[in-house]
């Protein structure tokens, strides 16, 4: 008996699955901080309530993406104050400012509104208090960006920049009896933990900061993608270039086992050279990505032979940041509700 090669054959073996032994494993938590959406809607709700143009001091968080959205709808990026006319609205980035840009805005007669991460301002009053007590203050972070600037226009005489574990060796201070640390919230854990314990290891009655500064949400996406990179031949990490929480994320991917790791601005970016030879893929995003963004990520990869992705799941994120005060006062006097 003859089978039409149009009917399937019941005793037949089913057709291999193409996608069976590859997998695609994405990262939770992932994306969007509290202090990231507090940032963004700050300047939708702003764009709302008082019109366009809405002018923003630097980029509000670190995404090409949500910078070219918010630019859109009406905002202007300005990298100082000199570009915002006399008496305008200005946003100040979730990166925080120094005193002096505060005082330059007063000066100006703009009105501004205060959308840094509540985590940084925390790290802000941290340095006016070890400065107000005399001590030296070693801020671990990446020099040149905003949060670095800012903090350390709190109490600039106070405060030495260290980059790495590797400048400890030739850090001088006038007193090592008096010497407190604090660090960029978006830091490597590891790589600031390391750094920590060659401080200490220097001055051994180093003061610790009341609490870790490096960020709930940069510890959280951290050990998520910890969890799922030991197993994946290739780590895909969405987040733009200056966004510090997402170039480390592929550092933290690499040391955690990740054979293969590259950040993506999006799915455009990937080269699937890739993807050769790849079984496993796992996928994460910075604390600055909307997750659309990492969906295109993963169409891309569908659309390559890669099948429906699995979530793995760290912990549940619940924190929320109110909006600044001053834009909330505005949106009472207003129609909206905050």
């Amino acid at each position: 008996m003859t089978t039409d090669a149009t009917t399937p054959d019941p005793g037949a073996a089913p057709a291999p699955d193409p996608t069976a032994a590859k997998r695609v494993l994405v990262a939770a938590p992932r994306g969007y901080c509290a202090g990231v959406d507090r940032a963004v809607v700050t300047v939708e709700r702003a764009l709302e309530t008082y019109g366009a143009p809405i002018y923003v001091r630097k980029q509000i968080v670190h995404n090409r993406h949500v910078v070219e959205t918010l630019e859109q709808r009406g905002a202007i990026f300005v990298d100082e104050l000199d570009q915002v006319p006399a008496g305008a609205t200005v946003v100040f980035s979730a990166h925080g400012v120094a005193p002096s840009v505060h005082a330059e805005a007063k000066e100006r007669t703009l009105k501004t509104i205060d959308a840094t991460c509540p985590l940084v301002t925390k790290v802000h009053h941290e340095a006016r208090r070890f400065a107000r007590e005399g001590l030296e203050i070693v801020l671990i972070g990446h020099g040149g960006h905003e949060e670095v600037e800012g903090t350390t226009g709190e109490a600039p005489e106070h405060i030495t920049l260290v980059q790495n574990p590797g400048e400890v060796d030739g850090l001088e201070v006038k007193d090592p009896s008096r010497v407190a640390w604090l660090s960029q919230t978006t830091l490597s854990v590891d790589e600031t933990m390391e750094t920590v314990g060659k401080l200490r290891q220097k001055f051994p009655q180093l003061i610790d900061p009341p609490s870790d500064d490096i960020c709930y949400a940069t510890q959280n996406r951290q050990l998520a993608i910890k969890q799922i990179a030991g197993h994946s031949d290739l780590v895909i990490v969405v987040g733009s270039a200056n966004s510090s929480n997402s170039v480390r994320l592929v550092e933290v991917a690499l040391e955690a086992g990740a054979k293969a790791a590259y950040r993506v601005d999006n799915a455009g970016e990937i080269d699937d050279a890739w993807l050769d030879g790849v079984s496993t893929v796992g996928v994460t995003s910075g604390a600055s990505v909307p997750d659309d963004l990492v969906q295109g990520v993963l169409d891309h990869l569908r659309s390559h032979g890669f099948p429906q992705a699995t979530e793995e799941r760290l912990t549940e994120e619940s924190l929320t940041f109110a909006l600044p005060p001053e834009l909330r006062r505005d949106l009472r006097k207003g129609a909206i509700n905050d």
